[in-house]
């Protein structure tokens, strides 16, 4: 059965990373969320998307390793050197759950409008799969976000796919982030984005934290670790930048 309404989990979430190094993952809470959704039954079908990092080969191993074992049942979609799926249409909406992974958003998004996989991903949304992802794949349904797709210095990016009709900033305030990025949090960036009209209203996500979205509105932020929130970043009459705490549920 597809989800009862147009369906998109955005989140700075995603797999959990193990001990033994990079490749070392296992699917978070999320995922189950995600066959929830989409009233997936006792076999999900997941498909993942790597475009944002070019299709790489120990990409795709390590996600095919997170699964293994599991009741999800994975496929891919790769579009490097040329699409290893001879119907991309009909593989997408066999699916119960599109999972896009992190990267590039700019990279991602231009490369799907090359192979007009925009269009076919819009038609799965509508007919009920759910559409996820995490970072460049939370970013790319909404109008933009923080991204550093085009060096370490962040930059505002408005050409996503815009079906929701708001920014979105990903790993808002983390550690981790402040380490990665040179300018220091993304927090600073998507307050300047929003405060001088280059994004619309935004919905922000800690590490850790998800939002899903029935058609175009927002129902809840959810969370896979305790501390973490998601934000609503919001430009007053007067110019002003407000900030407002979205509480998230736990996910167990």
């Amino acid at each position: 059965m597809p989800a009862s309404a147009p369906t998109i989990l955005a989140t700075s979430m995603g797999f959990v990373r193990g001990d033994r190094g990079p490749a070392d993952l296992r699917p978070g809470p999320v995922f189950e969320l995600a066959a929830e959704l989409a009233d997936a039954g006792p076999q999900p079908r997941v498909c993942y998307l790597g475009q944002a990092v070019g299709d790489q080969p120990t990409a795709l191993t390590a996600v095919y390793g997170a699964f293994a074992g599991t009741r999800f049942r994975l496929s891919h979609l790769a579009l490097f050197p040329m699409p290893n799926v001879e119907d991309v249409r009909a593989h997408l909406l066999a699916q119960d759950v599109v999972w896009v992974g992190g990267g590039s958003v700019a990279n991602l998004v231009a490369l799907w409008r090359v192979h007009g996989l925009d269009e076919i991903l819009r038609e799965c949304w509508q007919a009920g799969v759910v559409l996820a992802g995490v970072s460049a794949g939370s970013i790319c349904w909404h109008v933009g976000g923080a991204t550093d797709s085009f060096g370490p210095r962040l930059r505002g990016f408005t050409d996503g796919l815009a079906w929701l009709p708001y920014g979105n900033g990903v790993h808002y305030d983390s550690e981790g982030q402040r380490r990665h990025d040179s300018e220091g949090q993304r927090r600073p960036l998507m307050h300047e984005l929003v405060g001088n009209g280059t994004l619309p209203t935004s919905h922000c996500t800690d590490d850790g934290v998800g939002l899903v979205y029935r058609g175009t509105r927002l129902v809840e932020a959810i969370a896979d670790r305790e501390g973490a929130s998601a934000y609503e970043v919001s430009r007053g009459a007067d110019g002003s930048v407000r900030e407002a705490v979205i509480a998230p549920r736990l996910l167990g």
